[in-house]
C-alpha cells in the first residue's frame, strides 16, 4: 500500500504538545482511546517484550489528586521556568512555559489522564545502555499513542512531573510495585486542528556526517 506522504508529513509535523487547546468542556469516548492504545501496540519493543500497560483515568477524583501530585513535583520548577523564559528574547520558549503553567492549573479539568507503564523495575545501578532500552521499549508506543489522537482530532502532551510522586501515584491507582509509570499524557479533543510546525532550525544545524 503506497502512503500518502503529503498527509503522513502533515501528521508527524504538526502533532504539538497541547495544553492551552485542550477542550475541557467535551467527554472523550472509551472507545477512542481504545482504539488509540490498540494501534499503539504496533510499535517497535525492545526484544518483543511488550511489557506496556497503559492506566486511563477518567474518575474526577482521582484525575484531581493526580493533578495535585503534579502540582507538587512542578509548580516550583515551573513558575521559576516561566518567569526566566519572560525575561529573555526566545518567545517560543515563554510561551511553552506560559503553557505549562496553564496545564498544571487545569490539570484536573482535563477529562482523561493516561499513565502509560511498563512491567518491571530497574534497578538504581542499571547501566545507561540497558536503561535506553528499557525506555525504547515504551516511548515509541507512546508517540504511536499520540499520534492516533491527532489522527482523530484529540490531543496530549508528555509529562512526567507527578513522577516525583510516583509512589502515591501508584497507591492512588494500584499501579503494582513491579510495574514502573514512565509519564502522565492529559488528552482531550482540541479546540480546533490547525496546528502548525514548531520553528525549529534547519536540520543540517544539527546532523553529523561519519561523525562530529
Amino acid at each position: 500500500m503506497a502512503l500518502d506522504r503529503a498527509v503522513c508529513d502533515e501528521l508527524l509535523s504538526t502533532t504539538r504538545a497541547v495544553r492551552k487547546r485542550l477542550d475541557l468542556a467535551r467527554a472523550v469516548p472509551r472507545a477512542v482511546i481504545e482504539e488509540c492504545i490498540a494501534l499503539s501496540m504496533q510499535a517497535p519493543t525492545g526484544s518483543n517484550s511488550q511489557g506496556w500497560r497503559w492506566v486511563v483515568v477518567e474518575d474526577a477524583e482521582k484525575r484531581g489528586a493526580l493533578a495535585d501530585l503534579y502540582r507538587r513535583g512542578g509548580e516550583a520548577y515551573l513558575s521559576s521556568a516561566a518567569e526566566q523564559s519572560a525575561e529573555g528574547e526566545d518567545a517560543q520558549t515563554h510561551r511553552v512555559f506560559s503553557s505549562a503553567l496553564y496545564l498544571m492549573e487545569h490539570l484536573h479539568e482535563v477529562p482523561v489522564h493516561v499513565v502509560p507503564c511498563l512491567e518491571g523495575r530497574p534497578p538504581g545501578d542499571m547501566p545507561a545502555a540497558m536503561m535506553a532500552g528499557l525506555f525504547g521499549s515504551i516511548f515509541p508506543a507512546v508517540w504511536s499513542f499520540q499520534l492516533a489522537l491527532r489522527a482523530r482530532g484529540l490531543g496530549s502532551c508528555l509529562t512526567t512531573l507527578h513522577l516525583v510522586h510516583e509512589a502515591e501515584a501508584a497507591e492512588l491507582l494500584g499501579i503494582p510495585d513491579d510495574v514502573m509509570q514512565v509519564a502522565l499524557l492529559p488528552v482531550a479533543f482540541t479546540v480546533g486542528t490547525d496546528f502548525r510546525p514548531a520553528d525549529r532550525p534547519p536540520a543540517s544545524t544539527i546532523t553529523h556526517w561519519n561523525g562530529w
